[in-house]
């Protein structure tokens, strides 16, 4: 009888045991296909970023409102061209994949995101968290969340500055010689 307990024991301590379905991944087809679009971004290839997302892709910036993928490689091409050089800190970056209660693929990535700007030279350090949702390979939704404030000031403190000019040289052609 001891042995048939302890052999009861045993096969419910197996059971037990078994390893439940992975969830959580560090590296995945999806986790590279971010990285890649994320290179592309760094590159300023919006061609070669755009290829990572489906046709019907939402992009959500620090909003519950949706913007489309043109929309989104204007608004990227734009701050990147007021930048001499931008990307994230890969040396304190964090990416990994999660299969969701509904089966749905997301993969969350945080990082320090860094740039300097061309007009004068000033640098920014953002932290940054994407959520990104892929469905058949393809990017769906992109969850892009980051405090602006800083940014969003000096843009707007350069925009003044460049009207700022541009006003002061207007007047300058107005004067009597």
């Amino acid at each position: 009888m001891k042995k048939i307990l302890f052999l009861g024991l045993i096969a419910t301590l197996f059971v037990s045991c078994e390893q439940a379905e992975q969830r959580y991944f560090g590296e995945s087809a999806e986790t590279a296909t971010l990285e890649a679009g994320i290179a592309a971004y760094e590159s300023g290839d919006w061609d070669q970023w755009r290829s990572h997302f489906a046709d019907t892709a939402k992009i959500y910036v620090n909003s519950t409102e949706a913007m489309s993928l043109d929309d989104r490689v204007n608004q990227l091409s734009g701050m990147a061209s007021a930048l001499a050089d931008y990307g994230f800190d890969k040396d304190d970056d964090h990416i990994e994949m999660v299969l969701d209660k509904q089966d749905e693929t997301w993969v969350y990535y945080w990082a320090t995101h860094k740039g300097t700007f061309k007009a004068n030279n000033k640098s920014l350090e953002i932290p940054v968290h994407l959520a990104v949702q892929f469905a058949d390979g393809k990017i769906v939704a992109e969850h892009v969340y980051y405090d602006a404030t800083e940014m969003n000031a000096e843009m707007a403190a350069l925009a003044a500055a460049a009207e700022a000019a541009e006003s002061a040289e207007d007047d300058s052609g107005d004067s009597p010689e």
